[in-house]
């Protein structure tokens, strides 16, 4: 299966040290290299940089690594086909537009006999059932709650609703976000880190790096990371329930 990251920071933070771990996974300490995507919220914007490349060999992988793009709100992906071809149009994450602002969407599992009918603006594009979900939840978001954007509490009910019927097909480990709040459902395996004051040491267990974070960050700087397997072998990180889906707003995980 695919592998999914994901960052939702209170203050803009750039994702190079762990997503120089991640991109590894794509085809030297695992198996993913069917593609990779990463997706930065930027204001109204979306920086979306997406290879048909397995990671590990994409000059825009290396080029990510190296140029420290500052976000609040990150979701990157590398992709072990189980449904559709290797091909860019089937590298996620994927991009839409709802209620005038942009949602970026990234699925690790596999769906069987998922095939809702989409009546709406909402179409695929490739031929994953990853993005026949992203284009299902959009029309189902818009038709609960029309051309108004709800409250986060009620978005929330929402997508819990949605995602357990989608579920319901298979494994949906899912990343969604409109650069606000970072939504993330657990089939199988999710874990997160939140750091904050006072922040430590952390070493990659794909990679030989390492950073001090008291260096580069102030006591006000909290950054949560959300990944499938742990990126760090020196951390405690913490295991999602299956079937729980966590929201995330500046940097820390919300009850709602």
């Amino acid at each position: 299966m695919c592998q999914l990251l994901g960052m939702n920071c209170n203050v803009p933070t750039d994702i190079v040290f762990s997503f120089t771990g991640f991109a590894t996974r794509g085809g030297r300490t695992d198996v993913h290299h069917d593609g990779w995507g990463i997706a930065f919220f930027e204001g109204a914007g979306v920086r979306h940089f997406v290879d048909h490349e397995a990671a590990i060999a994409s000059p825009v992988a290396e080029l990510i690594k190296r140029w420290p793009i500052k976000s609040k709100n990150v979701i990157a992906h590398i992709r072990k086909a189980t449904q559709g071809k290797i091909a860019l149009e089937n590298c996620h994450p994927f991009v839409r537009e709802l209620w005038g602002r942009y949602w970026v969407f990234a699925h690790n599992g596999d769906l069987k006999n998922f095939a809702p009918e989409l009546n709406g603006a909402f179409r695929p594009v490739g031929c994953t059932d990853s993005e026949m979900a992203f284009c299902y939840l959009l029309q189902e978001m818009r038709r609960r709650f029309g051309g108004t954007p709800p409250s986060l509490p009620d978005l929330t009910a929402a997508l819990r609703e949605l995602t357990a019927e989608i579920a319901s097909h298979g494994a949906f480990n899912m990343m969604l976000s409109d650069g606000t709040a970072l939504f993330a459902h657990c089939s199988t395996n999710l874990h997160y880190i939140v750091r904050k004051y006072p922040f430590a040491m952390a070493k990659l267990a794909d990679e030989d790096m390492t950073v001090d974070f008291s260096q580069v960050t102030t006591p006000n700087d909290r950054v949560a990371v959300i990944v499938t397997a742990p990126l760090t072998d020196n951390e405690t990180w913490t295991q999602f329930a299956q079937g729980e889906m966590k929201v995330f707003v500046e940097g820390e995980p919300v009850s709602l």
